[in-house]
């Protein structure tokens, strides 16, 4: 079958048919996928009853499989999915809901944030692949916002401003705005603040986009406060109404986002019930700022 996309949103959002996701791609499938992927920025896969593995074995058509380690405060002996991909859900390793005050659900509420996926990498995600293996009954629906849209209707004077700007980055940013402060001296050490660029230039299409997350705590040169000023002003501005794509989610969606290009965030669901949602992340291929220390 041919790959067919249709776009959902006047800037971005594809909705793709003409794909299995539980068979092999052929190379002209994966050259059409990634090029959709350049131009729309988010794709849908409706119906896509996949495995583990297939989901992993989609993925690794687009580049290597990003090392999770560093993304977590869950201890590997509690990891519920030992398949390789990143765990989204709200479940613990007996496969029930995590109960309200457990670390690893107060740390995970920070994803209803506004964010990139592995922004606090040396050198952040590519794509992020998320399967709906169940979906909540309440809530839940993930919001994409178009960079790259954003950035182009910024005035001419904010984008000589920001351009040459360097942001820094940490887990710990995005946790402490919600107030979770409490670390061992190992996740301190794990989720130092890394460098990133605030614009960022697409290597293919060369549009730049901004590189805005919740990860973001501070800007090279600036007082903290000024900095976080202009970035909260900067998230407004790029996840107002005409920015922004929300799915509601069913049963075996996949949807698969550009980090580089796009922001996201889950919103409130009714945390009793099961949700399982599991991510494959395509690792990045280069810093986007030669990395320092943060200071």
């Amino acid at each position: 079958m041919t790959v067919t996309i249709r776009q959902l949103h006047p800037h971005f959002f594809g909705e793709v048919s003409g794909v299995d996701l539980r068979k092999p791609l052929t190379a002209e499938e994966a050259r059409d996928i990634e090029a959709g992927m350049d131009k729309y920025a988010v794709l849908l896969f409706r119906n896509q009853d996949i495995t583990d593995d297939q989901q992993l074995i989609f993925a690794r058509n687009f580049g290597e499989r990003e090392n999770a380690r560093g993304g977590t405060v869950t201890k590997r002996e509690d990891y519920r999915l030992t398949s390789g991909l990143n765990d989204v859900s709200n479940l613990g390793k007996d496969g029930k809901p995590l109960p309200r005050d457990h670390r690893t659900h107060l740390f995970n509420l920070g994803n209803c944030l506004w964010h990139s996926d592995s922004s606090f990498r040396p050198i952040p995600a590519k794509f992020s692949l998320l399967s709906a293996r169940v979906v909540n009954p309440k809530g839940g629906n993930t919001e994409f916002a178009d960079m790259r849209a954003a950035y182009d209707a910024l005035d001419d004077d904010t984008k000589a401003e920001i351009d040459d700007m360097i942001c820094e980055h940490s887990l710990m940013y995005s946790r402490g705005s919600l107030g979770f402060l409490d670390y061992s001296e190992e996740e301190k050490q794990m989720f130092k603040p890394v460098r990133q660029r605030l614009v960022r230039t697409h290597p293919v299409h060369r549009r730049k986009s901004l590189y805005l997350s919740s990860h973001a705590g501070a800007i090279v040169g600036m007082s903290v406060p000024e900095a976080r000023l202009l970035l909260r002003d900067l998230t407004e501005h790029a996840t107002q109404a005409e920015f922004v794509y929300v799915h509601k989610w069913t049963l075996h969606d996949l949807v698969m986002w550009d980090n580089r290009q796009t922001m996201h965030r889950v919103r409130r669901y009714d945390q009793s019930q099961p949700r399982d949602m599991r991510r494959a992340t395509v690792a990045g291929t280069e810093p986007t700022v030669a990395q320092q220390a943060a200071e």
